[in-house]
């Protein structure tokens, strides 16, 4: 695909064709790897690794939220980086106002890095530094309301491991230096004092950042200056002025290549895509990959609204972990396959411009991002994609143990897990979508983007207030059983197709745990005739037991199908009660017959006997109703007969074999292996 820059001259109708052609094959390339590429599975991996660090440093502090009697309102991070040493002078800038008259305040800040000195207004204010944190105390009392700014000098080698929040590390044959931050979630003060809580976004920040001039240094937001100093080193200065969390504040230098996109919405609204990527990862493929964005930022902007950071840049930053991080519009990535591309970008209307307000509700960051996977594989898949992206996360949901909602903090393998927080998060948003349908669904994400919380931080109960507003409903029942309780339903589901009465009669029994002890959901009833035709009901299920009677359909019924979309997270089983088919049997000059082997593999035998003429068709159908094979046979006398059929084209799974004499069918359940 053609690069596109800010000097980008108007393209002619056939090049603007052939960009289009190009994105699409790219998507389709994308999408034929697609499934074995999981955006969260990498998210949820990296950042565990990143977190486990904090275990073993001494006296690290994990509490928050800060400060409590400071509103922080600006950052600015000047910093003076050397590789070798590795070392780091800062220079760091907080802005806040008081939240109560006070004389002091504490900044979160751990060793070792050491503070030298304070200043507020510039005058030197006097401090005392423990292992995380820095107590300020001010000239004076200052009232409620009061704006002050105080610039702390600083300087040490900050902390470090592998997959560590602030990194020195080398990449390549060559051993290229690189540094990269990764704070989430409590790595902020590892590298600069900060409010380390996500619940305080400052309004706007600045990164300056001074290194040899080998090195390219990417932060957020825009860049406003380079300046090459005397002494062979390069300033960068990066400037946002969107409100922004301490931990989706970042750096990321190394001797990158620059590629560009261009990303252009509307007349009005567009922008350029940076991505800074290692000089030996530059392949074509990476190219190929990275010109799937301008296609996923227009995707994510006609679904959820326009990208947040529409006046300053979108890009990536290539580091050395195996996952991705979402820092505002800037994602440090390991690499760029689809899903993760895709997980990290619709976090940037997911968790950057509204955050969780503290990591209990951590799934209002990942659960969402792991759900833009999916509208990205339906978009290149259809509906085809899409489920198969949420069969993949409902198979991991259920293997989530404790409540959505995170109740130990102190643990990473909580906060990141992949079953709970990512997978089981993107099926409360599935599961919301098939009770409210997609107009509606779509619409709570804009109006959720909107709201008071919009640039700000949220809560479940924030999203939940919007999702009513909008809807007109009452979801109460669903956000208490799927995200502060546990387990997901397990229904079996009994009923006889061949009752003569007028009346079908479908007994439903539901088991789950403790809790909720019953789970309250409305289900998707569909049932199936022999002749094709079908009927969907939605019925509400909130008994452990319950009948549901439907007017019985003229003709014989094929089949019910509990679910059939898939809309819930569940377990299910049928029970078909079947009465002897002898008299039937009889009537259409059926002796016997049967279907083997079963489970089934390549190949499947079909063997039936006659006693009269009759015409014979063998058909199969999903378990959806859908008819996927049929075989006739005309005018067969007496005798026994048996039809072999291909089973190469099906997948695994639970199907319906019908065979029809005449006009009377009989059916038998296939599972092919």
């Amino acid at each position: 695909m053609a690069i596109v820059n800010s000097k980008a001259t108007k393209i002619s109708n056939y090049k603007n064709m052939k960009n289009v052609l190009k994105v699409l094959l790219i998507s389709l390339l994308s999408f034929a790897c697609y499934a074995q590429e999981d955006g969260a599975d990498i998210c949820s991996e990296s950042k565990q690794v990143a977190f486990k660090r904090f275990r073993n440093l001494r006296n690290a502090r994990v509490a928050y939220p800060g400060d409590d009697k400071i509103d922080v309102t600006y950052y600015k991070l000047n910093l003076n980086i050397s590789y070798t040493p590795q070392y780091l002078k800062g220079e760091v800038t907080v802005g806040f106002k008081l939240k109560s008259s006070s004389s002091n305040c504490f900044l979160d800040l751990r060793s070792p890095l050491k503070v030298d000195s304070v200043k507020l207004d510039n005058k030197r204010i006097t401090f005392v530094q423990d292992a995380s944190k820095v107590n300020l105390t001010f000239d004076k009392s200052y009232s409620q309301g009061q704006a002050l700014n105080v610039i702390v000098f600083y300087q040490g080698k900050p902390n470090s491991s592998a997959f560590g929040s602030f990194t020195f590390a080398t990449h390549g044959s060559s051993n290229s230096p690189v540094v990269w931050s990764l704070s989430e979630p409590y790595g902020a003060p590892d590298w600069f004092p900060c409010k380390d809580t996500p619940a305080d976004k400052a309004d706007s920040s600045d990164v300056w950042i001074t290194m040899p001039a080998s090195f390219v240094s990417v932060s957020n937001g825009v860049l406003t200056k380079v300046l090459d100093n005397k002494d062979n080193t390069r300033t960068y200065q990066w400037k946002n002025r969107y409100p922004i969390a301490q931990y989706l504040i970042s750096i990321a230098c190394s001797n990158y290549t620059e590629y560009k996109n261009y990303f252009k919405y509307s007349e009005r609204d567009s922008m350029i895509i940076n991505h800074f990527v290692y000089p030996e990862s530059f392949t074509a493929n990476v190219k190929n990959q990275l010109d799937q964005t301008p296609f996923m930022l227009k995707l994510f902007s006609e679904k959820f609204g326009l990208y947040p950071f529409i006046k300053e840049k979108y890009g990536h930053a290539q580091c050395g972990f195996s996952g991705g991080m979402e820092h505002q519009t800037c994602s440090s990535m390991g690499s760029y396959g689809g899903g993760l591309v895709a997980h990290e970008l619709a976090h940037q209307w997911f968790g950057d411009k509204i955050t969780c307000k503290n990591w209990e509700n951590i799934w209002l960051n990942e659960g969402f991002a792991t759900y833009g996977e999916a509208i990205y594989a339906e978009a290149l898949g259809g509906k085809s994609g899409y489920q198969t992206n949420i069969s993949g996360n409902a198979t991991r949901a259920k293997r989530a143990v404790g409540t959505l909602y995170v109740q130990n903090i102190n643990s990473e393998d909580e906060i990141f897990n992949n079953n709970r927080s990512y997978s089981k998060g993107a099926m409360v948003l599935h599961m919301l979508r098939g009770i409210i349908g997609d107009d509606k669904f779509y619409k709570i994400l804009q109006n959720y983007l909107i709201s008071s919380v919009a640039h700000a931080a949220a809560t479940t109960e924030d999203f939940q207030k919007v999702a009513e507003e909008t809807t007109g409903l009452k979801l109460d029942y669903f956000f208490k059983e799927w995200v502060y309780g546990e387990g997901y339903p397990k229904y079996t589901y009994t009923y006889n197709p061949s009752e003569t009465s007028k009346e079908l009669k479908i007994q439903i029994a539901q088991s789950s745990g403790t809790n909720p002890v019953v789970f309250s959901m409305p289900v998707d009833i569909k049932i199936v005739m022999a002749d094709g035709s079908e009927s969907l009901t939605t019925v509400f299920i909130d008994k452990t037991t319950q009948e549901i009677t439907f007017s019985k359909p003229q003709g014989a019924i094929l089949q019910v199908v509990f679910d059939p979309e898939s809309k819930i997270l569940k377990g299910v089983s049928e029970n078909k009660v079947t009465s002897a088919i002898t008299e039937n049997e009889e009537k259409t000059n059926l002796v016997n017959w049967n279907i083997y082997p079963n489970p089934a593999d390549n190949q499947l035998v079909v063997s039936y006997g006659l006693s009269k003429q009759a015409e014979v068709e063998v058909e199969i159908f999903d378990k959806l109703g859908k008819k996927l094979k049929s075989e006739a046979i005309e005018n067969l006398r007496f005798g026994n007969y048996s039809k072999q059929i291909s089973l190469n084209e099906f997948s695994s799974g639970m199907f319906l074999v019908r065979l029809r004499i005449n006009d009377q069918y009989f059916g038998k359940t296939l599972i092919v292996k």
